[in-house]
């Protein structure tokens, strides 16, 4: 045998070693950690479960449950309509509608760009978007103005929820008085809730059907704040209490951010604006020195092209400074 087969047996038999002593290190702890389990069994079962571990084995039911709620929610996302986002919206109108008015931005966009005599494939493309992009960033513009009025009430109306069941007042009539005193998306939702739970639904279920049209984190918690009530029996007064808290908290972060970012933010709107508004400053001392740009073909690519690297600076500088809480 050659020094090379003898150092590969040497290295095959010490690999083999190393695994059998694993294995059996491996099966001692085993059953180390299974006698130690055996042994906490029996002494917890002489002495009884204390109320401190029943309200850590509560919680961390009630953490599951949270996270394959959320689990789920996070693979619906991407499955939202158009009928649930106008109801997000807080619109009225169809889905048939909707396409319908998209329809007519398409045509109108179409005819000025016709009418501005740009090439077909831009035209095409200006088509695509008013069919397609155009309302939907409408769409999601009311979204957002919806959520926010949401949020600007929504820590006054747990705050008056939870008066009113301190003083003894039912939780369904407590979310009927708020639907009543307050107007906007928080009595619009919270009537909603009442409605359904009229018609025989129970109130944490029609509060986490409330999420679909209101997607938050503090309406979120305020269904798992009614589910868990209901489930268990908890406090309600004290769960809303917290999450008033946690929403005025929220508040403050956001605000402080803004601060932070405000200079950011004037500095980006400064730099979007200052080619506009330095073309259109050109254009008004001397407009036949931007003439070709509108005239020309070639000069009508370099606009489409600076628009679009225009466009897509500001998307990155709005990315850069938009801070998610």
């Amino acid at each position: 045998m050659t020094i090379i087969q003898i150092i590969l047996i040497a290295v095959i038999a010490f690999l083999v070693f190393a695994i059998l002593i694993f294995m059996v290190t491996n099966r001692g702890s085993k059953q180390s950690k299974r006698n130690i389990d055996l042994i906490r069994g029996n002494n917890a079962g002489e002495i009884g479960v204390n109320e401190k571990d029943l309200q850590n084995k509560r919680r961390a039911e009630i953490a599951r449950k949270l996270k394959a709620n959320k689990d789920e929610e996070d693979k619906d996302d991407n499955k939202v309509s158009i009928s649930l986002r106008l109801q997000q919206a807080g619109l009225s109108m169809s889905a048939k509608k909707f396409w319908v008015l998209s329809i007519v931005s398409c045509v109108v966009c179409v005819v000025s760009a016709k009418f501005m005599a740009f090439s077909i494939v831009s035209i095409i493309l200006i088509g695509v978007t008013g069919l397609l992009g155009l309302p939907r960033f409408i769409l999601r513009k009311a979204i957002a103005r919806r959520q926010k009025a949401f949020l600007t009430d929504f820590s006054d109306a747990l705050d008056a929820v939870v008066r009113l069941l301190q003083a003894g007042m039912p939780v369904a009539e407590a979310v009927l008085m708020i639907s009543r005193e307050f107007s906007g998306p928080v009595g619009e939702e919270m009537s909603i809730i009442y409605d359904k739970q009229k018609i025989g639904i129970p109130l944490h279920e029609a509060a986490q059907e409330a999420t679909k049209r209101m997607p938050l984190p503090e309406m979120k918690m305020f269904a798992a704040g009614l589910a868990i009530q209901a489930q268990t029996g908890s406090s309600l007064s004290e769960v809303l209490t917290n999450l008033s808290r946690v929403i005025r908290s929220r508040f403050r972060l956001k605000r402080k951010v803004m601060a932070l970012s405000s200079e950011a933010i004037a500095s980006a709107s400064i730099i979007g604006a200052l080619p506009v508004i330095v073309g259109l400053g050109l254009w008004l001392v001397n407009p036949e020195h931007l003439e070709p740009l509108f005239t020309t073909g070639t000069g009508k690519y370099m606009l489409m092209g600076s628009a679009m690297w225009m466009t897509t600076g500001v998307l990155v500088m709005k990315q850069m400074i938009n801070f998610k809480i």
